[in-house]
């Protein structure tokens, strides 16, 4: 008789499967759904297991693999951030004007057994093609665990070789407003960083290829975490060395921060500090000042991703890359040093 629940006495999950075939959890979703050929060994150890353990995979698993399927899954870190919901809009925007739905897998963090937990929720399915932002660690780390049998699409700042990417080039538009700041007659331009994705990202790439062009200093770079608050305190010591006079920060939302660490220390935007951020925040045009940002169109690079991953599931040979320049917003926060 088999076995009806899995590990700690929980119902059977795919993973339970997976483990006791000896196999891969994607390996399992294949034999399931049948969207991908699988070895007769490998097939009879998943049916093996499945038998074994009174496993029932969830309808969309059995569905047969001659009914096409008309949704794709967006994988996803924190959806409250600005960039991260405008992107999953715009995918939206585009999917449904093709018959297309979308559902949506958030990934909190690159642990492990978190990234697992996410994969295994959109291997479960059957799937049109998958979207993942790979805007941060978790998006990456998801990423790198998903298989390859169904049509993949990567959004983010930065082009990675292997996998059909629709991106913004946050490099070309960190080194230009970082330019602009120099151009003004800054001496040096320090950085306050958002968590990358990877070691370094395209906006601390940009900002420090601009200075290296012109010859200027290079100042440590400053981590930031994803809270506004978290740049209040950098804003404060900011304003303690007085040869600081410009300030580029990876996004709009620590920007405002600093800028209020700033104002805290009894110093002006940008009579004695400009800053600059990037994103161009909704918030961003009405803060006092108005800050000097980077448009990053990010429902258009949705929509170039859905574009890309619908060519993909019609033409195997289509095109696997789609880059956008953003532009600079001039506003008051920037101005030349006194």
């Amino acid at each position: 008789m088999g076995r009806t629940v899995g590990r700690e006495g929980k119902n059977p999950t795919i993973s339970d499967v997976a483990e006791l075939a000896g196999v891969s959890v994607p390996t399992v979703s294949r034999v399931l759904t049948g969207a991908a050929k699988v070895s007769a060994a490998k097939r009879e150890q998943v049916e093996a297991a499945i038998a074994e353990l009174n496993f029932r995979p969830s309808a969309a698993a059995r569905v047969l693999v001659s009914r096409k399927s008309r949704t794709i899954a967006v994988i996803a870190g924190n959806t409250s951030r600005y960039g991260y919901a405008e992107t999953i809009r715009g995918i939206e925007i585009a999917a449904r004007a093709e018959g297309y739905t979308v559902m949506i897998t958030v990934v909190e963090s690159a642990d492990e057994d978190e990234v697992n937990r996410a994969v295994e929720a959109v291997e479960m399915q059957t799937l049109a093609g998958v979207v993942v932002l790979k805007f941060d660690p978790p998006g990456v780390a998801a990423l790198n665990r998903l298989g390859t049998d169904r049509p993949l699409v990567a959004l983010s700042g930065t082009r990675e070789a292997g996998v059909p990417q629709a991106v913004l080039d946050e490099a070309a538009a960190a080194e230009e407003l970082t330019a602009y700041l120099l151009g003004l007659g800054h001496r040096t331009v320090h950085h306050v960083r958002v968590p990358p994705s990877r070691r370094v990202d395209g906006r601390t790439t940009g900002w420090k290829r601009a200075l290296r062009k012109a010859d200027a200093p290079v100042p440590p770079v400053l981590d930031a975490t994803w809270e506004p608050l978290s740049g209040v305190p950098i804003g404060r010591a900011l304003a303690a060395d007085p040869e600081v006079t410009a300030v580029f920060c990876g996004n709009d939302e620590i920007a405002m921060g600093v800028m209020r660490g700033i104002a805290e220390a009894g110093r002006r935007v940008p009579e004695d500090i400009s800053v600059v951020g990037f994103d161009d925040h909704p918030l961003a045009e009405l803060w006092s000042p108005p800050l000097t940002t980077v448009e990053q169109d990010f429902a258009g690079l949705g929509q170039r991703g859905f574009a890309l991953l619908l060519e993909s599931m019609n033409d195997e040979n289509a095109r696997r890359y789609s880059s956008e320049r953003p532009r600079i917003a001039f506003r008051a926060s920037a101005a030349p040093p006194r």
